[in-house]
């Protein structure tokens, strides 16, 4: 009995694309969205120079946190994981160990303010980023993201995400200290 390669193929192409697709998508289940490498990682953070979000004829730039170890967030008063983040970042400004800069991402002046208020402000300063030109400078796309940038400028850490207290205390405190020593 001979059987037809060409009705043989006709079953192993579909196959063949079906297993394909199964050992693709299998390996995407191992990967974890929050340790996505940014590029910017050991890089000088981009320079940007927006409006205050407190006092709009104000400026805030990099500049601003020039010669110091930062956190810089990146929130939205829209973003409900940003207020569940909030209180630890409450918590860390209230330690004083590192200053809390920020930029509020494609939001509305009177939102932000309004949510400020009402949950409180743990920032140094906030820059009003009205159409997240400065955010996505450094690669953002979504809200909350947490960089650390060291004394010389430099994004040292990136957080996507919430930064929770397990990671406040395991990887971005003790990057913070080990930045502050360095010369």
């Amino acid at each position: 009995m001979h059987r037809n390669p060409l009705k043989l193929l006709i079953y192993l192409i579909p196959l063949a694309i079906f297993l394909g697709l199964a050992i693709f998508l299998w390996q995407g289940l191992h990967i974890n969205p929050h340790k996505i490498p940014s590029v910017l990682i050991n890089k000088k953070a981009p320079q940007f120079s927006i409006a205050s979000l407190e006092h709009p004829q104000q400026t805030f730039s990099n500049q601003d946190f020039h010669h110091h170890v930062v956190l810089l967030n990146v929130w939205a008063s829209w973003c409900m994981t940003c207020r569940m983040e909030h209180p630890i970042l409450m918590d860390i400004a209230a330690q004083h160990i590192v200053p809390l800069y920020s930029l509020d991402y494609k939001d509305t002046r009177k939102a932000a303010e309004t949510w400020l208020r009402e949950f409180g402000n743990p920032y140094t300063k906030v820059g009003f980023d009205e159409k997240g030109i400065a955010a996505l400078d450094f690669g953002v796309y979504g809200t909350p993201e947490t960089f650390v940038i060291d004394k010389h400028g430099k994004i040292r850490f990136k957080q996507i995400g919430a930064v929770t207290e397990e990671i406040w205390q395991q990887q971005i405190l003790p990057l913070v200290k080990k930045l502050q020593k360095e010369a």
